[in-house]
């Protein structure tokens, strides 16, 4: 009580205030993060020929890194909605800089594995915690807000081809050492944001949480609630899924369709994922200007015609295909983690744990689904069946309007 009193006095931020520096800060961290998380599948061929590592082994890390950094983010951000922790988000990505010390030097599978899990955990510590910092900082701009804080992380994925390139292929395993200064440059950062962060502390608890205590009385606003978060769980499902597919078994499509080299397929995955981060970039402002559930229709519905052509397409309108299925499927990335975060005021950690959480957990599960039907049914006839999966984005026209969330929220 001592400490709020001041606070309220004296506020440090309106909440009508967007803090642009601070976004982009915490988006130039979050593709230091998850570029570090792109080292992992760009050492695959590294690994799998010094250690002679099986496909399952190379399994068995990908599905630890995505569900520790998965499973734990609604954890960690339900714990920090009750006990914000500023400091949280440089000792995560410590763990996250010792994680891929550690792997550089390696000896073995278990040792791998373990370094692994302190890079999953310090992703998994950074997400919801980035989140919130972008929510502090959005102001009015929301959705402009997370695409920013988003972008960054899309393009630090994007970034494998170009670590296994120019990095791994001619310097080895020892190669990964050089993503500890990418480590500390995101450490250094995010301690800056955590000193605004704990400044700012008075702002995050006296604003939305009082919103979130009336919201709880209505027992039947808490069905809606609950009924569209089921609804998003769907969505993300069939993103992820859709998303995961191409990102991991489009490479050997284009290999045994088009026939060409295992350099031209990358090419492919390389197309999908700019675009794809150029679309999460675009999908913040325009569901400032036309409505989060809008765009989040728009984005599933209008990517399905295209996922259904793409198996179909040849090797050159692939790429225009694959461009356009990036931008649009992805532009509702961050809109689905603030659609969340209004739909349930307060629990802006969870929330985003949740939904970035989950589309990782979604991922992981999806691989290791798709891989086995591959095996079972052939490579394409599971692409021509995974190309339906947005047509599940209908269900989005049953989530309540942006004016119905606000109906709520007052």
């Amino acid at each position: 009580m001592a400490i709020a009193a001041p606070l309220k006095e004296k506020p440090v931020q309106k909440p009508g205030t967007t803090v642009y520096s601070i976004l982009v800060i915490i988006g130039i961290c979050h593709l230091l993060n998850d570029s570090l998380q792109a080292v992992i599948p760009a050492m695959f061929p590294i690994l799998e020929r010094s250690m002679s590592l099986t496909f399952t082994q190379l399994g068995i890390i990908a599905f630890t890194l995505n569900m520790v950094s998965s499973v734990m983010q609604p954890v960690i951000g339900w714990y920090a909605d009750k006990r914000p922790m500023p400091y949280a988000l440089p000792l995560g990505l410590t763990s996250s800089m010792l994680g891929i010390l550690g792997l550089a030097f390696a000896p073995s599978f278990l040792t791998v594995l373990c370094c692994v899990f302190f890079i999953g955990l310090g992703s998994a510590v950074f997400h919801p915690e980035g989140s919130r910092v972008a929510y502090m900082a959005a102001g009015s701009k929301r959705g402009l807000a997370q695409s920013i804080y988003q972008v960054g992380g899309n393009s630090g994925q994007a970034m494998a081809p170009l670590i296994t390139a120019l990095i791994l292929v001619p310097l080895g395993q020892f190669g990964a050492v050089w993503f500890t200064l990418v480590a500390a440059l995101a450490v250094l950062f995010l301690i800056y944001i955590a000193k605004w962060y704990t400044a700012r502390l008075g702002d995050l608890q006296h604003w939305p949480a009082k919103k979130a205590q009336t919201e709880t009385k209505n027992t039947s606003i808490s069905k809606s609630i609950t009924a569209a978060l089921i609804i998003i769980i769907f969505l993300i499902f069939a993103r992820s899924w859709y998303v995961s597919a191409i990102g991991n078994f489009y490479t050997f499509y284009a290999m045994d369709t088009y026939h060409v080299s295992i350099r031209q397929a990358q090419s492919y995955i390389f197309v999908f994922l700019l675009f794809g981060a150029v679309g999460t970039f675009l999908g913040g402002p325009l569901a400032d200007r036309f409505g989060k559930r809008t765009v989040i229709i728009f984005s599933l519905l209008v990517s399905a015609p295209l996922a259904i052509l793409l198996p179909f397409a040849g090797p050159v309108l692939a790429y225009g295909v694959l461009a356009l299925i990036g931008v649009i499927l992805m532009s509702s990335f961050s809109v689905t983690v603030v659609y969340a975060q209004e739909l349930v005021p307060g629990k802006i950690g969870t929330m985003s744990g949740l939904t970035v959480g989950l589309a990782f957990g979604m991922g992981a599960i999806g691989a290791v689904a798709l891989g086995a039907l591959i095996d079972s049914a052939g490579l394409t006839p599971t692409m021509i069946a995974i190309a339906f999966l947005p047509i599940l984005g209908i269900l989005a026209v049953l989530l309540p309007s942006d004016q119905k969330l606000r109906e709520w929220h007052n």
